[in-house]
């Protein structure tokens, strides 16, 4: 009798282990848990303890107080956690000391601002505690990077899943820190927009630039001028076809960005880069002619026509129904690379464009060829000038700033994640110069613009033109591994910025973007694991 209870019982372990399979095998030592300080971006305070916290089968997810926010974020780490680790992971507002402990407010959050949060992790518990739910959310990033890599796995691995002890107190440098994404010259899908949502919460970016308009497309119905999108979205570079957002697609895209506390901005180029609708419209034209619909990739060649009272209908018309979709506070209305425009016609237009986005309540941001207009009280204008930039622009631009123009700074040959990483880089263009990862990394905003008063920087952004892209895999290897240099440079101090350490830190991405099938470009100058 002894010996079948024996044998039932081995043969319910054995079963138990097929179910879960987040156990290490017997005798194999369970691998170190992450340094604390081994995340991206920096955090701005690690003081590392003994011990660690294990996330096992009975770990519960707390929210104390039960917040509607918290307790969504604590459903969100729980969706992460589970495939992998095999456990249940249930979300509780019930009182405790153990467990994944995520917090909002309490003394603990004092000091933190609007994103910033504090991890603390021991033997019982891992404690996550913010003033504010995107501190929390920014939490749980941080939380993620320190598990092992498999957790961003789909199906069961063997774990342990060690937090390792100490402390993180994190707020960010900078209010701003975007990606722009264009999806004019070739159109890219709501699901894709979401994945690439994803992929740029995880690093703290809390920004999304859409560049929803430009010569080759227009990507975004307006009702009051259907013809933009029926045919000015019909078709993309190469001639291939295009597409666009109906306006509930757009409210979809927005409406996830801020489950994963990115704000939208939306970008409407004008009065250049606008073929797609001079296509549509003849009347926007001068002469009364509607070009045919653009499929190349010069630059520079059209404008709306200034003069002509329809191009101010054009303009509110469209301004008032995005902005009406945009809950953000800011719509960037382009103005670069207006060629096709004189600068007395290109001065009329933007005195004109701007104050019809403070009509509707929003911000206005243009390129920095804005400030060669009168950028309007409270303007942004984002810089993508670089080292090949002459002097004058440069001081147009930081004479705005001395004047209470708030900058985003995007250099292209720091920030243009279509820029090529070398000669050999199959995607991407070459135009300011090739940008590896070191490059991208191994600035400072703070001090680039050196005439510029540091407090006028409102952040960075790394903006990915569409040229050569028309795949998720294309804009994952453009954007992997220099975005995250990028997300650095907007939340980490200054004195945190160290390209030999960052370089280590980033290579322990790898594997993690392996499990997540990020199709990253692997750098030569970033020692990946297994090199």
């Amino acid at each position: 009798m002894r010996r079948r209870r024996l044998l039932i019982s081995l043969l319910l372990v054995a079963a138990a282990g097929t179910v879960t399979a987040a156990v290490p095998r017997a005798g194999a030592a369970a691998p170190a848990a992450a340094p604390l300080d081994r995340v991206i971006p920096a955090p701005a305070s690690v003081r590392p303890a003994q011990g660690a916290y294990t996330i096992g089968e009975r770990t519960r997810i707390r929210v104390p107080g039960g917040s509607g926010e918290a307790r969504r974020i604590a459903g969100y780490l729980a969706g992460l956690l589970r495939p992998a680790t095999g456990f249940r992971l249930p979300v509780t507002s019930e009182g405790g000391r153990d467990g994944i402990v995520l917090r909002l407010g309490g003394r603990d959050a004092r000091g933190l601002g609007a994103e910033g949060y504090r991890l603390t992790s021991g033997g019982r518990a891992v404690t996550i505690s913010a003033a504010h739910p995107a501190g929390l959310f920014h939490g749980v990033q941080t939380l993620r990077q320190l598990l092992p890599a498999a957790v961003e796995k789909h199906t069961p691995q063997p774990g342990p899943w060690r937090i390792a002890g100490g402390a993180i107190a994190d707020t960010p440098r900078y209010a701003y820190r975007g990606a722009m994404l264009d999806v004019s010259r070739h159109f890219f899908t709501v699901g894709q927009v979401k994945r690439y949502i994803d992929q740029l919460a995880a690093y703290k970016i809390n920004t999304l630039h859409l560049h929803l308009s430009d010569d080759q497309g227009w990507r975004i119905a307006i009702a009051s001028w259907p013809r933009l999108a029926t045919y000015g979205g019909s078709t993309q570079v190469g001639g291939g076809r295009g597409g666009y957002y109906t306006k509930d697609d757009y409210r979809e895209i927005v409406r996830y960005a801020a489950s994963r506390y990115l704000t939208v901005v939306p970008e409407l180029d004008m009065p250049g880069h606008s073929n797609a609708a001079l296509a549509s419209y003849a009347q926007l034209n001068c002469n009364g002619v509607a070009p045919p619909l653009y499929t190349g990739t010069n630059v520079g060649f059209s404008s709306l026509c200034v003069p002509k009272k329809e191009t101010y209908d054009f303009a509110a018309d469209v301004i008032r129904e995005i902005a009406a979709l945009t809950p953000g506070p800011y719509l960037h209305i382009g103005g670069d690379e207006a060629h096709a425009t004189s600068h007395a016609d290109y001065v009329a237009f933007m005195d004109r464009v701007q104050p019809m986005v403070a009509k509707y309540g929003k911000t206005v941001i243009g390129w920095h060829q804005l400030t060669g207009a009168h950028p309007a009280k409270g303007a942004v204008a984002q810089y993508w000038g670089y080292d090949a930039t002459g002097p004058a622009e440069r001081k147009q631009v930081t004479d705005a700033a001395r004047n209470g123009t708030r900058l985003v700074l995007s250099p292209a040959d720091r920030a243009y994640l279509d820029m090529k990483y070398d000669k050999d880089t199959p995607l991407g263009l070459n135009w300011a110069g090739y940008v590896n990862v070191r490059r991208a990394y191994d600035w400072d905003p703070g001090g680039y613009l050196k005439d510029a008063p540091p407090a006028s920087v409102l952040g960075v952004e790394g903006s990915l033109w569409s040229e050569t892209l028309t795949t998720s895999a294309n804009i994952e290897y453009m954007a992997f591994p220099r975005l995250p240099g990028i997300a650095e440079l907007g939340w980490s101090p200054a004195r945190t910025h160290d390209w030999d350490a960052y370089k280590v830190r980033l290579a322990a991405q790898g594997p993690r973007w392996d499990a997540q099938g990020i199709d990253y470009y692997r750098a030569a100058e970033v020692p990946w694991p297994g090199r």
